[in-house]
Formats: structure tokens, C-alpha cells, sequence
């Protein structure tokens, strides 16, 4: 069982390498989530100043935002156009179409149960033992796939073995890989392991507790219009960057392998009366922060909501905010 801290790609992807969360404000992952949240459907540019000045609202020095925009630029999340002395970013395509991916698959995770057809799909697979980076790349996609390791080099999951899964599967170039569907054959044996082993679910539980705790004292704040301004945006991106652990670590498992009064329901329609409730202050203030660093007007910032990134939210057409070719930093 990973804990939340030990997941190292929320969105692993292939032409573009999203920053490793870390416990605490990472700069990198606010500056994401930030672009994200607000550009994410138009792939509107942001004056950096704006990213700076918004991830010092939350805690980042002006050298650390700096630092931490540069280096999404250099690994392709991030692209730049220059007007004289003045520079924009705004979201790669490669990183927008990762981005409402995963932001799909989050906010879907708990909407509707399919029933199991008590059948599990098992990948065995074997890599030199010196092969640390495709061992952890490898893990990695599994985890995001849904799947999670009974033994070391055998990951399961409740689900049938889908065509996205076996496409992603398909394009790994490392080790071999066996996969195959079984039933578990329940041994009255000190010796056995269940299959269920391969999750904490007390783990799993106590972090749904905890998320629940934590936000549940919001959504009356933001009926009463109590959070606005940059507390509105810092509460949304904090909000979402706690939430989207909770997936990964509860992989839509059968509701009937689960003890009673799972809390993955509640947990994202609590999410997702928070997310929601506070898009338009939070919009409003992006907004106004970008307007103090140009006199261009800003359509693309936009605060989607759950519907909206159940919908799919890629589009890499370029805005009328990006009067400048933008080119890799």
C-alpha cells in the first residue's frame, strides 16, 4: 500500500513530465494546479508576474515562484511569448491534454458502480533487477491504471483489462508482462494472502476521514459568500490538490469488497460543492491579479467546474490572449 506522500506522478505521461508532489506547498504543483484551474479548456497565457504574485499568495517566496515556472518551462509543461520585456506562460498542449485526462478521471472516479463480475486482472511482470527507473516509471502507470501489487511483480485490479489499459500496456518498451483474468480461489490457509491485501483500506478510510474533516466546514462559508478574493483561490487549489490523491489511493473497488459506509461518495460530492461553489470568486480575483501586469483583455480565464471536466476540457487552439508565437524557454 502507497501512502499519498509516495505517489511520484499524479499524471504520468509521456511527452510531458508533470512535477512530483511533495508534502507541503510544492511551487511547481500550485503553479500547475493554478493554470489549470483557470486556463486549462482555453490555454490562455498568464503575464508571469500574475503566477508569481498568486503563488505568493500561498506561500511562495518571488525566487521560488520564478525558479519554479522556469523549470516547468524546461520540462515542456509550461510555454513562453515575449512582448519586450514582458513574458507569458500558458499551458504545452501536451500538458493540457494530460491535465484533462487525469482531471477527467479524478472527478469520475466515484460516478456510478458497475457490478463485478467477481473477476480479477492480474500482471505479472519481470525487469532486471537494475532497473530502478523503469521498475519505478512502471509502478507508477500501474498505480494510475488502477491497479495495486499483491506480491512485487504481480499487480491486480477488480477490473476487466480495458482498451485504454491495454494500449498503455502495449507501449511499454521495458521488462515482459504476463496479464491475465482469474477468479481467487479462497484457501483456508495460515499462508494465504487476499487479494483485497493489496490495498490498506483502513489507510484508504482514515484519508476519506480526514479530507471530510477538513472541508466539511466550507460550504456554508461560501453559501454566506464568506470566501472570496485570494482566499477563494487558495481554498479551491488547495481543495483539489487534496482531493486528487483520494482516487489513486481508493482505484474504484467494488463497492462490495469495501467495508460498510465507504466514504468515497461523500467525499467527492463534498469536493465538488467546494470546487464549484468557489469558481466564480475565484475566477474573478485570478482575473483581477492578471489585470494589474497587462492592459490586454483576459477571456481565456475561466474556472471549469466538475461537469466541466467530466465533459473532457482539452482544447489546444491557441487564444486571442497570445499575440506572440510561444516557444519552450
Amino acid at each position: 500500500m502507497t501512502s499519498p506522500y509516495d505517489i511520484e506522478e499524479i499524471f504520468p505521461g509521456e511527452t510531458v513530465r508533470l512535477p512530483r508532489w511533495q508534502a507541503g506547498n510544492a511551487p511547481q504543483g500550485l503553479a500547475v494546479t493554478l493554470l489549470a484551474d483557470y486556463t486549462l479548456a482555453s490555454r490562455a497565457a498568464l503575464p508571469s508576474a500574475a503566477i508569481v504574485a498568486l503563488l505568493g499568495e500561498a506561500g511562495v517566496s518571488h525566487a521560488g515562484a520564478r525558479a519554479a515556472i522556469s523549470r516547468l518551462a524546461r520540462r515542456g509543461v509550461l510555454e513562453v511569448s515575449r512582448q519586450g520585456r514582458n513574458s507569458s506562460y500558458r499551458l504545452t498542449s501536451a500538458a493540457a491534454l494530460v491535465l484533462s485526462t487525469g482531471g477527467r478521471a479524478i472527478v469520475s472516479s466515484a460516478a456510478g458502480t458497475k457490478t463485478w463480475d467477481q473477476q480479477w486482472t492480474l500482471i505479472a511482470f519481470s525487469l532486471p533487477r537494475d532497473a530502478v527507473t523503469q521498475r519505478r516509471e512502471l509502478r507508477s502507470r500501474l498505480r494510475w491504471l488502477g491497479y495495486a501489487p499483491l506480491y512485487d511483480g504481480l499487480w491486480i485490479s477488480p477490473r476487466d483489462l480495458t482498451e485504454r489499459t491495454r494500449t498503455q500496456l502495449a507501449r511499454l518498451t521495458f521488462g515482459t508482462l504476463t496479464v491475465f483474468r482469474a477468479r481467487h480461489v479462497d484457501l483456508d490457509s495460515t499462508i494465504r494472502r487476499d487479494p483485497m491485501d493489496a490495498w490498506d483500506t483502513d489507510a484508504i478510510a482514515r484519508q476519506y476521514e480526514s479530507f471530510i474533516r477538513q472541508w466539511s466546514p466550507l460550504p456554508d462559508r461560501i453559501h454566506a459568500a464568506r470566501i472570496v478574493g485570494a482566499d477563494a483561490v487558495r481554498a479551491r487549489t488547495e481543495v483539489m490538490d487534496s482531493y486528487r490523491r483520494l482516487p489513486i489511493l481508493d482505484p474504484q473497488l467494488p463497492i462490495q469488497l469495501l467495508p460498510p459506509g465507504w466514504l468515497r461518495e461523500p467525499a467527492r460530492n463534498l469536493f465538488a460543492e467546494v470546487y464549484d461553489g468557489l469558481a466564480t470568486p475565484a475566477e474573478d480575483y485570478v482575473r483581477a491579479v492578471a489585470s494589474r501586469f497587462t492592459t490586454d483583455p483576459l477571456p481565456g480565464i475561466r474556472a471549469h467546474t466538475v461537469a466541466d471536466l467530466l465533459s473532457g476540457l482539452s482544447d489546444t487552439r491557441d487564444t486571442d490572449e497570445s499575440s506572440a508565437e510561444p516557444s519552450r524557454s
